[in-house]
């Protein structure tokens, strides 16, 4: 995309794991950004464009509508990424997921329709789908959410669509596990998790690994936000959209990272792999084949790009401590900070 004078896009959660490389992304696009943010992952996400001319930055919570109306004011559209993220972060405290992760989101729709946004763009997720043996699960399947994170995603989705105006578009995305190197790193997610413990313990542990877990680069879920921005609203209005690239079980994906690591750092010992028992049940071949057929996206890079992004994150010395530091893990954080 040329660089040219754009809109004023408005993202809470801005500066979480994904926002914290859309953001710099879009500012490089010509778009002027305003982000809403609780920080608490640290005030340094967007330290790359802190100052940037077309960036607002609102410390605020999604949960309050007169934040929410400062930070959309004069923006032409939204794309959507707060919330409690992971299914033990939500868990923790079930009343407070609950008014962020959903209370919340019917509000905050209502208040961008005021401002006059026209497109909003909502980062569901893949793992609405649960447990599913179909081989290939689109758009239609049926959602059979398995854990309060999903839950509230697929309820968002129902809140969403039925907004849809002549001048209010909406757009789900339903993205695979995303992987791969940010200023607001998550430890957490696993192509990240095991290719931390690969590089700085010389094992890892995979918990269950017959489970299917589709995945999606950091780079290629930032391209995906930027089309849908520019797309036909004709092509979007209305429509939900899978963005998953590889379909792996949790065992192969920790081979093809130990392969990975084993190439980039030969000077690394045999790297063990220690499968134990998991209750974690989500399973799921997401089929992407919709967004290729009506945007003509096709993700491009890898799971072995994403574990090559991070070996050079933890040789530069970007990731310190991090197998211990709660910055990298949501659910630590959480405890840690006792949001109420």
């Amino acid at each position: 995309m040329e660089n040219k004078k754009r809109g004023r896009i408005f993202i809470p959660g801005g500066a979480g794991y994904v926002g914290a490389v859309l953001v710099p992304k879009l500012l490089e696009l010509g778009y002027q950004v305003s982000v809403l943010d609780l920080y608490i992952y640290g005030e340094k996400a967007l330290h790359c464009v802190e100052g940037h001319p077309g960036l607002t930055q609102l410390k605020g919570d999604v949960r309050d509508v007169e934040a929410v109306r400062t930070a959309v004011q004069g923006c032409s559209d939204v794309i959507h990424l707060a919330c409690i993220s992971n299914d033990p972060s939500v868990e923790l405290d079930g009343e407070l997921s609950h008014t962020v992760n959903y209370e919340s989101f019917g509000p905050l729709i209502e208040t961008c329709k005021e401002a006059g946004v026209r497109r909003f763009i909502f980062a569901s997720s893949g793992s609405v789908y649960g447990v599913s043996d179909s081989p290939n699960v689109t758009e239609e399947h049926p959602l059979v959410p398995i854990s309060l994170y999903n839950k509230y995603k697929a309820m968002c989705e129902q809140v969403l669509l039925p907004e849809q105006t002549a001048t209010f578009i909406p757009i789900i995305v339903r993205p695979a596990t995303i992987c791969g190197h940010s200023p607001r790193q998550r430890l957490d997610l696993t192509v990240n998790i095991l290719t931390n413990h690969a590089v700085n313990s010389g094992k890892i542990t995979v918990f269950g690994g017959t489970q299917m877990r589709p995945n999606l680069h950091m780079q290629d879920m930032i391209d995906l936000y930027a089309l849908l921005l520019e797309a036909p609203e004709s092509q979007v209005a209305g429509q939900i959209f899978n963005a998953a690239y590889q379909n792996y079980s949790v065992s192969d994906t920790a081979t093809i990272v130990r392969e990975v690591v084993k190439k980039e750092m030969p000077e690394k010992k045999e790297i063990e792999i220690v499968t134990t028992p998991s209750d974690d049940k989500r399973s799921y071949h997401i089929n992407s084949e919709k967004i290729q057929k009506v945007l003509g996206f096709a993700a491009k890079r890898t799971i072995e790009d994403a574990a090559r992004d991070l070996i050079a994150a933890f040789r530069a010395g970007k990731l310190p401590d991090s197998l211990n530091s709660i910055e990298y893990y949501n659910i630590r954080k959480m405890k840690a900070i006792q949001l109420k």
